[in-house]
């Protein structure tokens, strides 16, 4: 009796260990290990996710014929500004490819790489503006309202924003 036991756990646990091997033959063999949906959009570039964004705020806005001259002109500020973030993505993944010996930066060479920044995402801010206003003007009182939702930055829509300054610090 005592050897039936134990002849059984034996033959259980090679079954168990040999199952998971098993099992990992018979699945479909894949170049590269997926990642989960979420994860894959991070991973793409800004033009790559512009399209399916821009279709969105359009369907929300509902705009009109009337409307499209002022929409395509923002739609292309966008576009543009998208592919400009590509470039600056691409720039940045050959540096670290390359494996760039990383230096560490002088608080002066910070506070310029900062206001690089800045100026850049000011030209950008005004840009966007420019074409945003007439789009804007255009839209009625009720497209107005859902574009004050569509428009707002990320973690800032409801009208207003949450906590008290970056990282939600009062």
């Amino acid at each position: 009796m005592r050897k039936s036991i134990i002849s059984t756990l034996v033959t259980v646990s090679l079954a168990a260990a040999a199952m998971p091997l098993a099992v990992a033959q018979s699945a479909a063999p894949s170049a590269a290990p997926q990642r989960p949906a979420h994860a894959q959009s991070a991973f793409r570039l800004p033009s790559e996710r512009v399209e399916a964004r821009l279709a969105y705020v359009k369907t929300a806005l509902k705009i009109t014929d009337a409307q499209a001259p002022q929409w395509n002109a923002y739609a292309n500020v966008v576009r543009k500004h998208a592919q400009q973030a590509d470039q600056r993505m691409q720039e940045r993944r050959a540096r670290m490819a390359q494996g760039a010996e990383r230096k560490r930066t002088t608080a002066i060479e910070r506070l310029e790489r900062r206001q690089q920044f800045l100026t850049t995402a000011l030209a950008r801010s005004s840009e966007r503006l420019t074409v945003q206003k007439p789009l804007y003007a255009a839209l009625t009182p009720e497209q107005q309202r859902v574009a004050d939702e569509v428009f707002a930055p990320r973690g800032q829509r409801g009208g207003h924003h949450r906590g008290g300054g970056r990282h939600g610090r009062a």
